[in-house]
């Protein structure tokens, strides 16, 4: 008979895989996690926890998983500081350690330092262990540790050399800012229904004009390339890979060169896509989709120039394997409109390469949209800079990917399943939040040296100055939510984030991008404070800095290390806000756990509590206008020390509609509100430097900074 593991065996197991068996709650008080939720947990990293004798042998091999390699599956090492490395080898065996530079066939030889650790029996052979310093000194990159026996063997890992931080910006002035918006959101006469590339280029020369130095936007992750296409930015099927829908098809070259019948074909998709763009209407993207990739196919079979071809090739070869797993995926999508068959429901089985060699063609349009998307990506970042920005688009990534998506299908391994990454109850959502995404295993990340990671962060900032990283406590820990349970019961699972971040801020460093981590809600202080010790930004919003008695935070007690701003894309604009609609909102929608009195009460006093501080300092009067109080919000933060700052382009116009409200799906249209004033009346992109509201803002906004621009 069976026996369930005792509370103590699946502590010390659980601890064994990073898994936390109590945590702090939003509300102070300390929380046990149940062992069915630990069992379950661990169950989704591939360990049987579901009886005593199963747990114990699942913790013997834990933890002789190290003795029984010579060299740590990858290892990531830190500038400017020591460390060790050890080589597990048979007994008595002489080993050498080496590094070997990347790209080069130069040796760091490494020096071997006192281990008094004991030699063990590994499945019956008498190992022992070797250690080595790691100096401080070697030159950043991804480098090859190498160990060599003294019997000929030798084993190599992957070695990361990361920078301790990331450099200071390089900035004419002392603080910086931007405005941000959600590209989907603000069309212009010639958006085929959605903000797109081109629409991104103008957007940020616009404000480099009025002088921005960054355009932040929302992530622009691939989504499902048929059928419905999910609304939310932040579910993407891919994260390395960019979503052709902000494509704008008479931008691409070939287009010059079609006949005049396709010309015409493509002209009458437009021109019904253009018109909604004019309309007050929720997007509708798979209708957007339908008509762009009707048109997007037609421009892929014009005939591309030598030169046009050979910069297509170099792509391709750039991206490699990945590029080709992804456009396979989606060629397969079209193929398997109502799923994939179960024998190729993995890019690992043997079936995939038959359904590679039959769908060629398809293959390579999806490959070239990923080519047109990149050239148009990489036009906006050369419009911003041109424009006088000094750092240009500020790209977002999602914390994570679609579950049945093509980062799942091409590497499952390095996905937990039967879980989904949330968050647990907060202030703003008491019931938690499940964000039905399959988190990465933090074993399998060491496993491949962080290769997804990498590849990830390296495609997403390629044309970027600067990178906003969401739920950056994703890198320290995760919220895992076992399948068929509520989201407020699970468990925090932590990463090695010494580790992760290591590779991010090499990644960021090689690619001169700046980092802003999104470190929003229940995030432990030490967190905070690791990110600034290695130079990424934190994020502070108006609503949430609170002192004493819930009053804002004054201005001159901002923290510097981050990027200010009233609102998020949680919240409603600073309009709705100042009026109550979170609350109204969240009652309608049944998301409320407290009487809808106290809770409304307790916002009215927020908003008083924020003018009183706003009269402070003397940045309201005692009647104002809503207009009034949306500018002494901007005009106040640009008194904090902030090194950034962001407008919020949906404050700007007197827009009131929240993007997003967290905790639903199809109760509220989110993602898909299009940009309109406070008449409901849509704002183009060509509307927006003439906009009377905008101008105000601006002007008030750059006053408030001051004319140098400098710290407090």
């Amino acid at each position: 008979m069976s026996v369930p593991p005792s509370r103590s065996t699946l502590t010390e197991l659980a601890a064994a895989y990073r898994v936390s068996t109590q945590f702090w709650g939003y509300d102070g008080q300390q929380r046990d996690i149940s062992d069915e939720i630990l069992i379950k947990v661990l169950a989704a990293m591939g360990v049987d926890a579901s009886t005593e004798q199963g747990a114990v042998q699942a913790l013997t091999d834990r933890e002789l998983e190290t003795w029984r390699r010579i060299l740590p599956p990858s290892v990531v090492h830190r500038q400017n500081s020591e460390g060790r490395v050890h080589a597990h080898v048979p007994s008595g065996s002489k080993v050498i350690l080496e590094v070997i530079l990347e790209g080069t066939d130069e040796s760091w030889p490494l020096s071997q330092v006192e281990d008094w650790t004991g030699d063990r029996t590994i499945d019956g052979k008498q190992t022992g262990r070797a250690s080595f310093l790691l100096p401080g000194d070697i030159p950043l990159g991804w480098h090859t540790l190498r160990a060599t026996l003294e019997d000929g063997t030798v084993t190599e890992s992957p070695f990361a050399m990361t920078p301790d931080r990331l450099d200071e910006p390089d900035l004419e002035t002392s603080r910086a800012w931007g405005v941000a918006a959600q590209l989907y959101s603000v069309r212009s006469a010639k958006s085929w229904g959605i903000g797109d590339f081109s629409d991104l280029a103008d957007l940020a020369a616009i404000f480099g004009h009025e002088g921005a130095d960054f355009f932040q936007i929302n992530p622009l992750h691939a989504a499902e390339p048929v059928g419905h296409m999910s609304p939310s930015p932040y579910l993407p099927v891919s994260r390395r890979f960019v979503n052709p829908i902000y494509v704008r098809p008479e931008e691409i070259v070939e287009t010059a060169y079609l006949t005049g019948p396709q010309r015409s074909l493509i002209d009458w998709g437009g021109e019904e896509q253009r018109a909604s763009s004019l309309r007050n209407e929720y997007i509708d993207r798979d209708e957007v989709w339908e008509t762009k990739r009707q048109a997007l196919e037609i421009i892929f079979k014009v005939p591309r120039s030598f030169a046009r071809q050979a910069a297509y090739e170099k792509y391709l070869e750039e991206e490699g394997q990945g590029l080709t797993d992804f456009a396979l995926w989606c060629a397969l999508c079209e193929k398997y409109p109502k799923g994939f068959p179960e024998n190729i429901a993995t890019a690992d089985s043997v079936y995939v390469a038959r359904e590679k060699r039959e769908l060629t063609d398809r293959i390579e349009f999806w490959s070239w949209l990923q080519w047109v998307a990149d050239e148009q990506l990489e036009k906006a970042q050369e419009a911003a800079l041109a424009s006088g920005m000094h750092i240009g688009v500020c790209a977002d990534l999602a914390v994570g990917v679609h579950p049945i998506g093509a980062d799942v299908w091409a590497n499952p391994t390095a996905f937990a399943r039967g879980v989904t990454v949330g968050a647990p109850a907060d202030m703003y959502n008491q019931q938690g939040q499940d964000w039905s995404q399959p988190p990465w295993r933090p074993d399998t990340l060491a496993e491949t040296a962080y290769q997804p990671l990498r590849d990830m962060i390296r495609t997403v900032i390629r044309h970027a100055g600067m990178l906003r990283v969401d739920h950056v406590a994703g890198f320290f820990r995760l919220w895992w939510v076992p399948d068929d349970h509520p989201a407020s019961e699970g468990t925090y699972v932590n990463y090695d984030h010494e580790a992760m971040i290591g590779v991010l801020l090499l990644e960021a460093h090689r690619a001169g991008t700046i980092l802003v981590g999104e470190d929003l809600g229940t995030v432990e202080p030490w967190v905070r404070d690791f990110l600034a010790a290695r130079g990424i930004y934190g994020t502070s919003i108006f609503w949430f800095e609170k002192e004493g008695e819930g009053m804002p935070l004054r201005a001159e007690n901002y923290r510097r290390e981050v990027l200010t701003s009233v609102n998020t894309h949680d919240l409603p604009p600073a309009a709705g806000y100042i009026a109550g609609e979170h609350v109204d909102l969240r009652e309608r929608l049944g998301l409320l756990m407290q009487p809808v009195e106290q809770v409304r009460a307790e916002a009215d006093e927020e908003r008083e509590k924020a003018l009183k501080r706003l009269r402070e300092y003397g940045l309201v009067g005692e009647n104002p206008t809503e207009r009034e109080i949306v500018e002494g919000l901007y005009a106040y933060i640009a008194q904090a020390r902030s090194t950034f700052l962001a407008v919020s382009l949906v404050d700007a116009v007197g827009e009131r509609r929240t993007q997003n409200q967290p905790g639903t799906d199809q109760e509220y249209p989110n993602w898909r509100v299009p940009l309109a004033d406070g008449t409901e009346e849509v704002v183009l992109v060509g509307d927006i430097p003439s906009h009377s509201r905008v101008t105000s803002l601006l002007e008030t906004f750059r006053r408030a900074l001051g004319d140098d621009n400098r710290l407090l």
